[in-house]
């Protein structure tokens, strides 16, 4: 049974298991309680999500794992889940990142920590459910029901300004997906009373009609990238929220948003996605330069690191509407990596927040004098981000340029003079922050990263290295379904 049924397993485990940790564990008092079931279930659903793993077949293009149930009869609605080489990359990434935030929130969060440890294993359930959603309100449902998580996350456990934080942050995504929701609907008539997304892939839609569902779908992804220019709610939202929420919102909840241009956009819309990619490409390159200079001048750690999440997923759109393989696969090692180092970077700085009660980076200086464990650590990040080779950083910036030269080669001239701006802001700030002499009596009273610190920055460290140095591994489980991907967007320009 647990074989037939593993994808359902892995997006309701977690679901369940909140509820769980909220009944059973709901008071103040219960905290520690709370915390070990909450490690156990997170623990319990990666263990689950690695045998899709192992036992995927990476020589076929078709969905796998499929589960294809009656949900709501009366409009042909299903429950039909399933996933392939781009999804499940993603899956992995989900179940294994919350893990790391179960076990950086430990100690931090104090208060209604059932409440905030629910809030995470629910959001991470409904994150896999849009990842595996073959049926379009399926997608619809997970999509919209994990911004309630997040936004209790940021809401109750944020920063001073947090509730305008989370009111943006849900007005952003909201909007544009109401935009989303129209397309299905007419794609549903179209496709003959079915949200299936295999029967929207058949459909032979005009240019114009493409362009118009195209947009709709722009409004929705775009946004949750973000893009520029519907990138503002993110450094708020990054800045207010508590650590834990900072990481799941960059590794995660921005990955559904390309994600979302890969399964729906280019397959559903392939004439319409090729028209318009000279201004995909163009917003891309303007996030990554414009969005670059502008982390150079904050003064705030963790609104720098914000900035530089917009930059490096304009590397994601970028690679994927230049239509090649290593575009697209660059693309996608892109968001597993920014998943590994965004999230350890906003660890980092929480590591410093909850020992100094500052962002500002002013504040510090000269913190390798007193935590040169946690330096080393940030050093690698830091290196990561700025795309160092041998780290994950490297990967999928360097196939995204190789795909970018295939097309244009003032793309990659563009993108590789770029990679500068990255190093620029990210070492700037580490450079402020860790290097010169011992700034106050606050950084001289500072202690090295504990052993539960040393873990979770430790675990992330290894799985930058790892697929820096051998990325085989997960470029060889996606290569078939992204030359499906493309040979169905090219078969649509075909005469």
């Amino acid at each position: 049974m647990f074989s037939e049924h593993i994808l359902s397993w892995v997006i309701w485990l977690p679901i369940v298991g909140g509820i769980l940790v909220l009944l059973v564990a709901g008071k103040d008092r219960q905290a520690p309680l709370a915390r070990i079931m909450s490690l156990v279930i997170s623990l319990l659903t990666f263990v689950a999500s690695i045998p899709l793993y192992t036992r995927f077949d990476n020589s076929i293009a078709t969905m796998q794992y499929e589960q294809n149930l009656a949900w709501i009869d009366a409009f042909n609605i299903r429950y039909h889940i399933g996933i392939d080489g781009i999804s499940l990359l993603l899956v992995i990434l989900t179940t294994f990142t919350t893990i790391i935030v179960v076990i950086a929130s430990w100690q931090v969060i104090k208060k209604k920590v059932a409440q905030f440890m629910a809030a995470f294993l629910i959001m991470e359930g409904l994150m896999i459910g849009a990842f595996s959603s073959l049926d379009a309100i399926l997608f619809y449902a997970f999509w919209e029901a994990l911004l309630i998580p997040m936004f209790l996350i940021i809401g109750i456990w944020g920063g001073p300004k947090r509730v305008y934080a989370a009111i943006k942050f849900f007005l952003y995504t909201f909007i544009g997906s109401v935009l989303m929701l129209v397309a299905f609907l007419y794609l549903y008539y179209q496709a003959g009373q079915t949200f299936e997304l295999s029967a929207f892939y058949n459909l032979k839609l005009d240019l114009s009609t493409q362009t118009l569902i195209f947009f709709a779908f722009f409004a929705a992804f775009a946004v949750k990238v973000p893009m520029w220019p519907v990138h503002t709610w993110l450094p708020d939202a990054h800045v207010e929220a508590p650590t834990g929420g900072s990481v799941i919102l960059a590794a995660i909840m921005l990955k559904l948003g390309a994600y979302g241009f890969l399964r729906f956009s280019l397959p559903i819309t392939p004439l319409a996605s090729q028209e318009w990619a000279w201004l995909m490409i163009a917003l891309s390159l303007v996030a990554v330069v414009y969005i670059a200079l502008v982390a150079l001048v904050q003064q705030d750690m963790k609104k720098l690191i914000a900035y530089s999440s917009i930059a490096h997923m304009g590397f994601v759109t970028l690679g994927i509407f230049i239509f090649n393989v290593q575009g697209i696969e660059g693309g996608i090692i892109q968001m597993v990596s920014h998943g590994f180092i965004s999230g350890a970077l906003f660890l980092c700085v929480g590591v410093l927040y909850e020992r100094m009660h500052s962002r500002q980076i002013k504040d510090y200086g000269g913190v390798a004098n007193t935590m040169p464990v946690f330096a080393a650590f940030m050093m690698l990040f830091a290196m990561a981000n700025a795309g160092l080779p041998g780290t994950s950083g490297f990967v999928g910036e360097f196939l995204v340029i190789v795909g970018a030269f295939k097309v244009n080669i003032w793309y990659a001239v563009l993108l590789a003079t770029i990679l500068v701006f990255g190093a620029a802001y990210t070492l700037w700030m580490y450079k402020r922050t860790i290097f010169g002499e011992v700034a106050n009596d606050k950084v001289a009273a500072l202690k090295d990263i504990n052993p539960r610190e040393a873990l979770f920055l430790g675990i992330l460290a290894l799985a930058v290295l790892i697929l820096g140095l051998w990325p085989y591994p997960f470029l060889d489980v996606m290569h078939v379904s992204v030359e499906n991907l493309l040979q169905h967007v090219a078969a649509a320009k075909a005469p």
